[in-house]
């Protein structure tokens, strides 16, 4: 047998969409980001699928995509996100999985259950839902059904080993020290087996009291722990000799958080594209394969037992995700985990109400409410459009009233489940965002189950999580935090609309009398209409449009300003159309929470800086031609302070080409490179002549001048950012006429006849 290599990364984010909106709210810790998803994506998931390869001048000599040559599973609600907010990454990603399927017959990419949650914790229907919505997930994204799915964790026990057998997944990986026996194929010959005693160079057999099976791979332990927690990304050759070195035939795999490489260990994707490369040359007689691949040529020749329940990140099992069992991350020794239990206990309070809401009512609109629910899956992964689904599993002649019923039940299904995904109880601190956010599903499960005629169970979940008590005194207990944080998230009509009118406010696109206007995020649309004969446009309609709802009610709202200076103290009061008097007032300081204010605030900096500078760029258009040449004794402008408040914008129309030739030139090149070091809005300038250089590549075609631009810059002492750039130019690798790549070649970076 000859020998392979497989890396594996296991790429996941905590579901950080708010459960109302259906958007990323900003997240503090992550600054200057707007949210972790997005940091991450800049510091890992990009550079893996552009990983840049140096010569020995230090200059571009390849561009790999980590993912074609890499074992990898992603989280659909993480795809989700970069799907729409990082489309290039995504594409690279998805682009990988059919290059590999090319070359090797089976794909890199596994599936992964849907919103990680622990599945030797999970009752048998979100097992099963978790494992659907997982396929049909990646089925829409890859265009192909899985042969492996990772599980959350690396938990296991046999039922949720049944649940994937059953929905045809070939194998999964785990760690070495989840295996407990072995045996021959053809024989009752078992042997306990100690984590260091398992020959991970093939795959195992899991024989499954179904009579079903399902193939085990098991990862190398001390190189995988090596890659994410002792360094080993720090030198590509160290890698690569510690990951050949003591060959064996048959198949050596590593599996760590994808996120290990470049946000964990920066450049880390540099270190991996290196050992990628070695393998790809055939080095030491080693060869890349996936597990797909390799167990279609080798299937197993052992049986394994399992100890279960099992994950990779807790020695007492899967204690962690319900128990103080004394793992934990994070800097706070002696902090209790003892919060755990209390927290499982509310959310399972929540699932159980859903669960018998959805299939007594259910019944009431859904052909087969099981056969609804596992197949919903495919609308929020937007595989099958609303009117397809209701065609499918909605009762025929189902009028409005019964498909909002069937809609809000299902929602309420996905909400429960969200809930459960496995960050919130991974850390050490209840207080934290991911067991906020958990509860946030939770609530948001209840809202529903409660619109739809479900008891009232939240006495229930306060009185549970009044057990659950923060390592911070001042935090109080679960039942505290949800009062004082997580209901502060619950949308209202004047929540909504406050945050709506604020948006447009903070824009400046409030509808004039008689006009209307529109906001959006994904989960939720609001149209408003100011009433004709109120002049001052402070009062009229909103009509509010809930994903995978027909009905659109409409309020009437009334804006109460307290301060017209202070956008947080202006007050919005709304009532249903048909009840006037039913009204309710939102103050957004008092009665918003933080990341739904610092969303407004982000609103603001983006809108004032981008009308700020569109102002600015236009008048420095005249001043780049108005810079004279300086007479003798001529040290400095007159009037230099006003020029350089405007230095920014005289910067970018210098580089954009203005002012060429024109006598002045020179002083002004001299003037501006001088005083824009250090300057306040050096790095704004720098970040939008990087996304400048982007656009002249990708939209105009125009590759050299976007070098044009990048060598300007640098005459003034600026360094955008050319990582972009280089991506979207090696993107033309081969299409550029002889001399156009050679034009761009150096003040790209790249080796010499690289493009």
């Amino acid at each position: 047998m000859d020998k392979f290599l497989c890396f594996h990364g296991h790429f996941y984010q905590p579901p950080r969409e708010d459960p109302w909106l259906d958007a990323v709210l900003p997240e503090g810790s992550a600054a200057p980001s707007l949210n972790w998803n997005e940091r991450i994506a800049r510091e890992s998931y990009a550079p893996l699928a552009f990983a840049h390869r140096l010569d020995g001048g230090g200059r571009v000599c390849d561009v790999v995509n980590c993912y074609e040559w890499m074992s990898f599973n992603f989280g659909p609600t993480l795809l989700r996100w970069m799907e729409r907010h990082d489309a290039a990454t995504y594409a690279r990603i998805v682009e990988a999985d059919r290059k590999s399927v090319e070359r090797l017959g089976h794909g890199n990419a596994m599936a992964q259950i849907c919103h990680h949650v622990i599945m030797p914790l999970a009752t048998p229907l979100d097992k099963e839902l978790e494992v659907a919505w997982g396929i049909q997930d990646f089925v829409h994204r890859f265009g192909r059904q899985p042969e492996g799915m990772w599980l959350s964790e690396a938990a296991v026990d046999v039922p949720t080993l049944e649940v994937l057998a059953a929905n045809g997944i070939r194998f999964t990986l785990l760690a070495p020290r989840q295996i407990r026996a072995v045996a021959p194929l053809e024989s009752e010959d078992w042997r306990d087996v100690a984590e260091h005693e398992v020959d991970i160079a093939r795959p195992y057999r899991v024989d499954l009291p179904s009579g079903r099976s399902i193939a085990v791979f098991f990862y190398h332990g001390p190189i995988s722990q090596a890659i994410a927690f002792e360094g080993l990304l720090g030198d590509g050759e160290r890698f690569w000799q510690r990951m050949s070195g003591d060959p064996v035939p048959g198949i050596r795999a590593v599996g760590t958080d994808g996120e290990t490489y470049g946000h964990h260990f920066r450049f880390g994707e540099m270190a991996l594209a290196y050992v990628l490369d070695q393998a790809r040359a055939g080095r030491d007689g080693w060869r890349l394969t996936n597990f797909a691949a390799f167990l279609a040529a080798n299937p197993p020749r052992m049986r394994a037992r399992l100890h279960e329940p099992s994950s990779w990140s807790c020695v007492h099992g899967v204690e962690r995700w319900r128990t103080d069992c004394g793992c934990s991350t994070g800097d706070h020794p002696g902090w209790s985990q003892a919060w755990r239990g209390p927290l499982r206990a509310a959310l399972d309070a929540v699932r159980e109400t859903a669960d018998a809401h959805f299939f007594t009512r259910g019944r009431e609109c859904l052909r087969d409410p099981s056969a609804a629910l596992r197949d919903y899956g495919r609308v929020f992964c937007e595989a099958v459009p609303e009117d397809e689904f209701e065609e499918t599993h909605f009762l025929p002649g189902s009028g409005r009233e019964k498909r909002d019923l069937g809609w809000t039940l299902l929602a309420m299904q996905r909400m429960a489940v969200s809930a459960y995904a496995s960050c919130a109880w991974f850390f050490d601190e209840l207080s934290r965002i991911e067991p906020l956010a958990a509860m946030a599903m939770a609530l948001r499960a209840l809202e529903l189950a409660r619109a739809t005629g479900a008891p009232d169970v939240e006495k229930t979940v306060l009185a549970r999580l009044a057990e659950a008590r923060s390592n911070i005194p001042e935090n109080g207990t679960g039942a505290d935090l949800w009062r004082s944080d997580v209901a502060l998230r619950r949308e209202t009509p004047a929540r909504l609309a406050a945050q709506g009118l604020l948006r447009l406010r903070l824009e400046g696109g409030l509808p004039e009398p008689g006009g209307q206007a529109d906001v959006a995020w994904p989960g939720v649309s609001l149209t408003f209409a100011a009433d004709a004969a109120d002049t001052e446009a402070r009062s009229g309609t909103m009509t509010v449009a809930w994903r995978h709802h027909s009905e659109r009610p409409v309020f009437r709202w009334r804006l109460c300003p307290d301060d017209a200076a202070d956008p947080l103290a202006c007050g919005v009061e709304t009532a249903p159309a048909h009840a006037p008097d039913a009204s309710e007032r939102c103050l957004p300081r008092r009665d918003l929470p933080w990341n739904k204010l610092q969303a407004l605030a982000c609103v603001w900096a983006e809108s004032a800086e981008r009308l700020q500078w569109q102002g600015a760029a236009l008048s420095a258009m005249s001043g780049a031609h108005l810079f004279l040449p300086w007479v003798e004794a001529q040290a400095d402008q007159p009037l230099s302070g006003r020029w350089n408040a405007l230095l920014p914008a005289l910067c970018w129309s210098w580089c954009q080409g203005m002012g060429r030739d024109l006598p002045g030139e020179a002083e002004m090149v001299r003037f501006l490179a001088s005083r824009i070091a250090g300057h306040p809005g050096g790095g704004a300038l720098e970040e939008r002549l990087g996304a400048e250089m982007v656009r002249l590549v990708v939209r105009e075609n125009d590759p050299a001048r976007a070098g044009e631009l990048l060598s300007r810059a640098r005459k003034l002492g600026l360094a955008p950012a050319i990582w972009p750039a280089q991506n979207a130019l090696w993107a033309l690798r081969g299409r550029l006429a002889p001399s156009a790549a050679a034009a761009v070649e150096d003040i790209f970076g790249f080796s010499a006849k690289t493009l």
